[in-house]
């Protein structure tokens, strides 16, 4: 693919799609770009390549040849769409060749503070997409076809999507130089910060948002206003970075979201056959999005074509199918995957102010090769009833045309507090090893009903996501956050320690040991951003240098040399 080779690694970043001259000195590396991007991709339609890469910005980040074509055909729309005009939507693929730089202290810091649903990928890439088809009799096929697509570890879907509302159109009028100005201008945003609200100018607009934290209270994740007096613009503010219209995502299957939420829950396998990328995209990403704040520690995949790398691992009969939820647009699909467990098929989104049609609850022998309704198609029972209040409550605010913000505000909290409700009992941190016994016999005092009123089998459903990939994920983090916990605990507590008199009666063997120990734990501080005050981090390292005072010269000279 020639197209591809000419969009590969360059020898230094230079301009735009052009090689730096060898007698300047390299630039600097990236980093507040590479904060928020890994790359900016433009693909086209070659007459004799299909899609191909046509640049890669900045020119020496390193894709993989199969990263470089999943691009290009998950950019994009299947020709079964028929997308004209400009549409937007998003995929994600796996990293392939494992983890090519290692984390940067600013990657360890957002994740330490950011919730661990919205914290940077290791092993996959997002692609945001802007894709415009227009008729254009000046190209030979009779289409003006192409798309830019932002590449990106973050899971920051709203963001993105405005950003590329602002800039793609200033690309497809005015091309690469435009291109390179924007990557310039997200060259010197501030990097995400946890907690705080950012003020990031591109193309003559100042895009306001607040990076969501781990110690966000639910009611508290919204943007904060903060001051303009600063700036020359007034800013467009976003209300979430991440945060998709549940209400608008999930209309037409509202009497099943408590049924899609414990699939969720559970980490089933479920195909999404949608009519465009747009709509496949958002009701994975709405789906996926459904158990927060629990991570979603199963594989999917907002949009999947049949040229994907991993079509034949997921469409595959002679293994059960993986946990992962699959967006896709080819009605080949139906056939390919009618195999797998639960199939939500939808049509294109009504914009008129009725009554959303509600998919029907179908069994899999029910679906069609050829001619397949708009359903649910899975023999799955859920486990708690469904609740009748809040459907009323959304299907009548529908009618009353109350503010779609209000009803989606209304569906996420209602999903939130069923997710809290299953989780706090499984919360509290324990040393010893988890036993799924005692836990199911202390639901009867301290189960989800202390705190939700939604009745069902509860225990069935524990007894479920205990064999699911969402526990595990659930059990190492509450793990690793009790384990950081009493690091920084003992960290602590030898700083407060009289460490003169402890040493008055030791051997140098003993003492060197303490400085060994003391200068790992300080390395383990930093490297997993332990909550440490600075002040803690500060009396360890003077403790460490009055012990190495202490001790003789020579071995001064081995645990301090020059």
């Amino acid at each position: 693919m020639d197209a591809l080779s000419r969009a590969g690694p360059r020898p230094a970043r230079g301009r735009l799609g052009a090689p730096s001259s060898g007698t300047q000195a390299p630039a600097a590396p990236w980093t507040r770009f590479s904060a928020w991007l890994e790359c900016v991709c433009v693909v086209t339609f070659d007459l004799e390549l299909g899609q191909a890469l046509e640049l890669v910005y900045p020119s020496d980040f390193r894709l993989t040849d199969k990263e470089k074509s999943s691009i290009c055909y998950l950019s994009f729309p299947d020709s079964h769409s028929g997308c004209l005009g400009d549409t937007q939507f998003s995929f994600r693929i796996r990293q392939c060749g494992g983890q090519r730089s290692p984390w940067s202290t600013n990657d360890r810091h957002y994740d330490s503070g950011a919730p661990v649903s919205l914290q940077k990928e290791s092993s996959h890439y997002f692609g945001y997409v802007y894709f415009r088809q227009v008729k254009d009799s000046s190209v030979k096929r009779g289409y003006f076809q192409k798309s830019l697509v932002l590449v990106s570890r973050l899971p920051f879907v709203r963001l993105f999507q405005a950003l590329l509302s602002l800039i793609a159109p200033e690309y497809f009028d005015k091309l690469a130089p435009c291109l390179e100005a924007v990557c310039n201008e997200i060259d010197q945003w501030p990097a995400p910060q946890p907690g705080q609200t950012l003020n990031l100018p591109v193309v003559g607009v100042v895009l306001q948002v607040r990076v969501p934290s781990r110690v966000d209270k639910p009611d508290c994740s919204s943007l904060k206003q903060c001051g303009h007096e600063n700036l020359l613009l007034t800013p467009l503010v976003l209300s979430s970075v991440h945060e998709l219209d549940l209400f608008r995502c999930f209309q037409p299957v509202l009497t099943h979201v408590q049924m899609l939420w414990e699939l969720m829950l559970l980490g089933e396998p479920l195909v999404v056959l949608a009519p465009s990328p747009a709509v496949s995209s958002e009701m994975v990403l709405a789906l996926t999005s459904c158990v927060q704040p629990l991570k979603f520690c199963c594989d999917y995949r907002p949009y999947f074509t049949v040229h994907d790398s991993e079509f034949k691992e997921f469409t595959t009969r002679t293994q059960a199918p993986p946990n992962v939820v699959l967006g896709v647009t080819n009605p080949f699909f139906i056939k390919t995957l009618q195999h797998w467990p639960h199939i939500l098929r939808v049509g294109e989104p009504k914009l008129s102010g009725g009554l959303p049609k509600q998919v029907k609850l179908k069994k899999p022998s029910r679906l069609k090769t050829l001619d397949t309704k708009p359903g649910l198609y899975t023999a799955y029972t859920a486990h708690l009833h469904r609740d009748k209040a809040l459907l009323k409550r959304l299907l009548g605010g529908l009618q009353k045309k109350r503010p779609p913000g209000a009803l989606a505000a209304l569906l996420r909290t209602h999903l939130l507090e069923l997710t809290q409700s299953f989780v706090i009992p499984l919360a509290p941190p324990q040393i010893r090893p988890f036993h799924q016994d005692d836990f199911l016999r202390s639901l009867d005092h301290a189960g989800p009903q202390l705190t939700c009123i939604l009745k069902g089998d509860w225990l069935g459903l524990y007894r479920r996501f205990f064999k699911s990939p969402h526990f595990d994920g659930w059990y190492r983090q509450r793990r690793k956050e009790m384990v950081h916990k009493l690091e920084t605990l003992h960290l602590e507590a030898i700083c407060e320690a009289d460490i003169e008199t402890w040493m008055k009666d030791k051997s140098e063997v003993e003492v060197v040991d303490l400085v060994l120990k003391l200068r790992e734990k300080l390395v383990r501080a930093q490297v997993h951003q332990l909550p440490v005050k600075e002040e803690t981090l500060h009396q360890a390292q003077l403790n460490i240098e009055m012990v190495i005072g202490s001790l003789p010269k020579d071995l001064q000279a081995v645990l301090c040399p020059r």
